[in-house]
């Protein structure tokens, strides 16, 4: 499970070392926070998959890991199975234009984004619990009771 640190400038993406051998990466993927124009909280992350994989590990259903090279595009992608998952699309990196991967903290990072944080990287789960503002959740459903007889 990747872990999501975010500052005023930049999102990280901190992979285990399982992660960066299967991804084939040295290094956590870290993009500019400007970059950022969309994120979108998924069930159901192998449907946002295009192209074909580069170096990275692709068990199908299973794992797909690493880079995905599409028509003009190159995608960094970390699924695991059918878990709820974020898509991050990018504008203006140079390295990425979408970032796929399995975590349940999407919730968070899309909360974490709308706000402001310090200059240290910070994990979102703890941005989001400390913020000074609250953090609407979302609307609870109404009880249905059985009518009496």
């Amino acid at each position: 499970m990747v872990t999501l640190l975010l500052d005023q400038t930049q999102l990280e993406v901190v992979l285990s070392p399982v992660e960066r051998a299967a991804t084939f990466h040295r290094e956590n993927i870290r993009v500019a926070r400007d970059t950022i124009t969309k994120v979108q909280l998924t069930d159901d992350a192998w449907t946002w998959l295009r192209g074909v994989p580069g170096p990275g590990t692709h068990i199908p259903g299973i794992l797909a890991a690493g880079t995905w090279k599409g028509a003009g595009t190159t995608d960094f992608v970390l699924i695991r199975r059918r878990r709820p998952s974020v898509v991050i699309d990018l504008e203006g990196d140079e390295q990425y234009q979408r970032l796929i991967f399995t975590t349940r903290h999407g919730l968070a990072l899309t909360q974490a984004l709308r706000l402001d944080v310090t200059e240290e990287l910070a994990d979102v789960t703890d941005i989001v619990a400390t913020a000074p503002t609250p953090v609407v959740k979302g609307k609870s459903r109404p009880v249905i009771r059985p009518r009496p007889v």
